[in-house]
């Protein structure tokens, strides 16, 4: 996936923007802006990438994405069929951490939404969201200018004391994403996603961040805290729970669509990184759903 620097600035002579997308599938394209993002998904399903986290998305989430951190909602097959009558529907508000000028949520009373902010830097993907919330972000539709903002810093307000959240991207990616002299790691991070699900050698990755392996591995291990097999196999597990909760394949057949090449060698890496076996995890998810 090729990495895109999007335009979100405002053209409506607004502080923010609130958008209503509404097509047969999502944007595909691995994209980043320096604005800020309050996603909301109202209809579809896929995969969700925010950095390095790859995940099942659904009717109903709400993600906060920090600035420039890279993203991608990709529907599911179905989707992109010629044939398809699906649609792919989500409100989208753009805005910037000066949003009402440069020091406003650095006040006593704002100090809970700068810390969510922060965090947005990861990627927030919120949980156990009462409906009545996403109608209120609906609401910003019809508002006028100044209830609109009025309405949009009690959403904030709302989301960031709401103690249901999971951080979606590593501190590590993004520590390196932002890291102006490690442009090349752009490079890598766009082959990996593109080819996790296929053997990578790390020597080919070295050779794409022009260094020889050993410094490669030293490098990448001093950004990530973690050697790149771990990464790499983050990224494939990842992935496989996406695969399992769709339900759509059978474990041995998620082994080898997620990368790995024998099913005792899956099973060890889905056991460390999630801490239970993938029958475990589908029996969890079933349960919690149910």
């Amino acid at each position: 996936m090729k990495l895109h620097l999007l335009n979100r600035a405002s053209l409506e002579n607004s502080s923010f923007t609130v958008h209503h997308n509404s097509y047969s599938n999502f944007l595909k394209i691995w994209h980043y802006h320096p604005e800020l993002e309050l996603v909301t998904i109202l209809k579809s399903t896929g995969t969700r990438f925010i950095g390095d986290s790859i995940q099942k998305f659904e009717v109903g989430e709400i993600v906060l994405i920090g600035k420039n951190l890279p993203h991608m909602w990709l529907n599911d097959e179905a989707y992109f069929s010629e044939s398809s009558n699906l649609t792919a529907e989500a409100l989208a508000v753009h805005f910037s951490l000066n949003l009402f000028g440069l020091h406003f949520f650095e006040a006593p009373e704002m100090k809970h939404i700068l810390q969510m902010l922060d965090r947005a830097k990861q990627g927030i993907k919120f949980t156990g969201i009462d409906k009545k919330i996403i109608d209120e972000i609906k609401s910003l539709l019809d508002l006028d200018a100044f209830w609109r903002t009025m309405k949009f810093i009690e959403i904030l307000h709302y989301l960031a004391k709401h103690s249901e959240y999971e951080l979606l991207s590593s501190i590590g990616f993004i520590n390196s994403f932002n890291k102006t002299e490690n442009k090349n790691l752009d490079k890598i991070y766009e082959y990996v996603f593109k080819n996790f699900n296929k053997t990578i050698r790390s020597n080919d990755v070295a050779a794409i961040a022009n260094m020889n392996p050993s410094a490669f591995s030293r490098f990448f291990k001093r950004i990530h805290r973690k050697t790149f097999t771990r990464y790499l196999n983050e990224i494939r597990i990842g992935y496989a729970c996406k695969l399992l909760l769709e339900d759509k394949n059978n474990i041995t057949a998620i082994c080898y669509e997620s990368g790995f090449n024998n099913i005792s060698n899956f099973n060890r890496h889905f056991r460390v990184i999630t801490k239970m076996s993938p029958s475990e995890y589908i029996q969890y998810h079933t349960q919690k759903e149910a």
